[in-house]
């Protein structure tokens, strides 16, 4: 009779689920959330410094993890070093412009509640062309030159607050399949800086009343433990 009760507890200890701390982690790809962001990245191309405003809409799994789609646009006018046509005026004010829409991944190589370090590829498609004043003082573009980009960039942010981070990224943009000419003028360093409010957290603080710029989780001992 004791051996049955023995062998019957054996089997229900090997049914027994797991406890929580040994079960294997969620797979990288769980807990997505949609993000969408305004990205402003600055350059420099043809001696010039310039602004490229973009959109971006995408998903994040486990904060490590982003996919998605984005917008770029030359802010404003550069002036442009190529040839212009014939009927361009003598003084024309020759600007160059361009827009495309890229697909973006990105990962968190390094990742603590305070910093992390993350790599990022973006590969564009859009088009180039020139405006300019025709010999009526008129505006006038060139045809529309097709162009494909990649480009890489690394990143790293600190968190200020549970709340609020502040970061920096570097890269370089480099056209592909396109006349020397263009590549040339739109191949270039990549730079940029930003700010986030993380509206998630805000909320929690505020909800739990802790103080706004509380330091509360953002220690590395935090992190040690939290991963137990």
């Amino acid at each position: 009779m004791l051996l049955a009760v023995l062998l019957l507890a054996a089997g229900l200890a090997r049914a027994a689920p797991a406890p929580a701390d040994s079960l294997r982690p969620a797979p990288l790809f769980a807990r997505r959330r949609l993000v969408v962001q305004y990205d402003s990245r600055y350059s420099i191309i043809n001696s010039h410094f310039c602004t490229i405003s973009g959109l971006k809409l995408g998903l994040e799994w486990r904060g490590r993890v982003r996919t998605g789609a984005a917008v770029y646009f030359l802010s404003s006018g550069i002036p442009t070093v190529r040839e212009l046509p014939d009927n361009a005026a003598d003084t024309a004010n020759a600007q160059l412009r361009f827009r495309y829409l890229a697909l973006y991944g990105e990962y968190a190589i390094l990742e603590n509640p305070r910093w992390e370090l993350s790599g990022s590829l973006q590969m564009g498609l859009g088009s180039a062309y020139v405006l300019y004043q025709n010999d009526d003082n008129v505006s006038d573009t060139t045809p529309r030159d097709l162009i494909g980009l990649l480009e890489p960039s690394v990143a790293a942010q600190m968190r200020l607050f549970p709340w609020v981070s502040l970061g920096a990224g570097a890269g370089w943009r480099q056209p592909v399949f396109v006349p020397q000419p263009i590549r040339s003028e739109l191949s270039g360093p990549v730079f940029y800086f930003r700010a986030k409010v993380l509206l998630g957290p805000l909320v929690r603080t505020v909800r739990q009343h802790k103080p706004l710029f509380t330091q509360e989780g953002l220690h590395a001992h935090h992190s040690k433990h939290h991963r137990r």
